[in-house]
């Protein structure tokens, strides 16, 4: 495949080198190697569920513990709202008052979560703010009829050139309606941080977003932060990253050559969530959580699902504390063989590690250095909520093609679908992936381990898209919480559902843990 000294100009000025770029095309052209499940992780075969004592405790050992620690909240904060707002911008493409009613039109289209949006619309956070818009833009806006007023809402809300809410990050978005104000999903997240992610009444919160919203984010921190610090005696440090250019992918024509622009310029796009994890490794904490931002809660659940966090927290650091343990007295050396076989049982019964059927006949230096390789690695304590029909990937028992099983959260686009003994395990899953993960990235020396050296580079995605109307495949990189941490230590915890609120679609915030009343 040839490209021209343009071409490869425009690959060096993303960060990317010829050899990188060839490789992603070859992944095209080779095709991704399925997840190969063994079993769906259940309760009691791959996930935890705590006791309210077992709670108590982590809870507990976590307060004990996280004055002596650094803690960061990590959150993936670049989502455009667009997609929130889907159903809305096709309605105001296509929907005619003079031609039909609003009620005939989502009768035709089927559009459920449009007709949620107008039977709520006046208990959505921003309806008033948006109501106040519309009378400006439209001064005859009371004269109308009430399905034109509802259009003008729509358009008063999406337009480029009035409130503009489909370009905005969902972060920034107002999502909780309180007495006084307005909250946004990024607010929200410094009040929970200040919970369950502060110490010594200081919070270190990291957002990765897009470059084109950078000030809109610090002008909100500023608008917010005497205020959130006063109500939360927390001292926020607030830090930034952008996806990195150098992690985009190149997209690629059905026939696998390199899709152009009609300028001839090769099409290169963001690589998906997978792209963080060097964002992630530039974070310097004992405790990093990771959550979504458009996953919060309206200020009267933040305790419970605070709790939540801090169970997960104090398993990490109890485990930690036993695994560095056990790392110091495998480096000296000096173990009997009952001390082998009480770490070998530990990395079974708390790691889910499922040990070489060859272990026994290792010699006992290979058995230390087998032991030491599995414990020093990053771990991360994953929530998992019980499946209620959602989108999103799950944790299962997953056999690699070196044969080892390991604990992974797998998406269903990594699943054969057209494998039926695949798609019985995937039928039988009790849970799924809420992304809610507290990670140790440090090791038993305190020093940061690399993440890019526990990638499993194979567990990547091809998914289809379109640009300007013509089919493109793209190729994401392993998902940040599934192949980016294939190779960590991984214990699933059951969470309950009160614990997951995302908002996909603007109706979302309809839900009661988005509601005051």
């Amino acid at each position: 495949m040839k490209f021209t000294d343009k071409d490869i100009l425009q690959m060096e000025h993303k960060g990317l080198s010829l050899a990188k770029v060839e490789s992603q095309i070859a992944l095209f052209t080779t095709g991704m190697p399925f997840a190969n499940l063994t079993a769906a992780a259940t309760i009691g075969n791959g996930i935890v569920r705590c006791s309210d004592s077992d709670k108590k405790h982590y809870i507990n050992f976590y307060d004990a513990q996280r004055d002596k620690v650094s803690i960061a909240k990590f959150v993936p904060a670049s989502g455009a709202a667009t997609r929130m707002f889907k159903s809305l911008f096709r309605f105001i493409d296509e929907y005619s008052p003079e031609q039909e009613t609003i009620n005939s039109y989502i009768n035709r289209t089927k559009d459920a979560d449009l007709s949620l949006f107008f039977v709520g619309l006046e208990k959505l956070p921003f309806y008033g703010h948006v109501l106040e818009h519309v009378k400006k833009f439209y001064p005859n806006y009371e004269s109308w009829s009430d399905d034109k007023q509802k259009l003008l809402f729509a358009k008063t809300m999406l337009d480029e050139d009035k409130m503009n809410y489909g370009f905005y990050p969902k972060g920034l978005l107002p999502f909780h309606k309180y007495k006084d104000h307005l909250s946004t999903a990024f607010e929200e997240h410094l009040f929970e941080a200040a919970l369950y992610a502060s110490t010594n009444n200081a919070a270190d919160l990291h957002f990765t977003i897009s470059e084109r919203h950078n000030h809109i984010f610090d002008a909100e921190f500023k608008r917010v932060q005497k205020i959130v610090e006063a109500k939360t005696n927390t001292k926020f440090k607030i830090s930034f990253s952008y996806q990195k250019e150098a992690t985009d992918t190149i997209a690629v024509t059905p026939k696998n050559e390199p899709f152009r622009e009609e300028n001839g310029e090769l099409t290169f796009r963001p690589s998906g969530h997978g792209a963080l994890l060097e964002n992630l490794n530039q974070l310097d904490a004992d405790v990093i959580f990771i959550k979504n931002i458009d996953n919060v809660v309206v200020y009267k659940y933040e305790d419970e699902v605070a709790e939540y966090k801090k169970m997960l927290a104090g398993m990490l650091l109890e485990k930690q504390q036993q695994i560095f343990k056990y790392l110091n007295v495998l480096e000296d050396g000096d173990l009997s063989e009952s001390d082998l076989i009480e770490i070998a049982e530990f990395l079974i019964n708390e790691l889910n590690i499922v040990i070489s059927t060859e272990f026994e006949k290792y010699s006992k230096k290979y058995q230390i250095e087998y032991l030491f390789s599995k414990l020093n690695r990053p771990i991360r304590i994953c929530g998992m909520v019980k499946n209620e029909g959602e989108p999103g990937g799950g944790p299962f028992w997953v056999k690699s093609e070196n044969g080892e099983i390991s604990l992974q959260i797998i998406e269903s686009a990594q699943i054969d679908k057209d494998n039926k003994s695949q798609i019985k395990i995937l039928d039988s899953a009790t849970h799924f992936n809420p992304v809610d993960l507290v990670c140790g990235t440090n090791n038993y020396k305190g020093e940061i381990f690399d993440l890019q050296k526990y990638i499993d580079p194979k567990a990547a995605f091809i998914t289809a898209k379109t640009s300007a109307g013509k089919d493109l495949k793209a190729l994401e990189l392993p998902g940040l919480w599934n192949g980016s941490m294939a190779y960590w230590n991984t214990i699933f915890v059951e969470v309950p559902l009160i614990t997951f609120n995302p908002v996909k679609t603007v109706t979302d915030l309809l839900k009661p843990t988005h509601q005051i009343h």
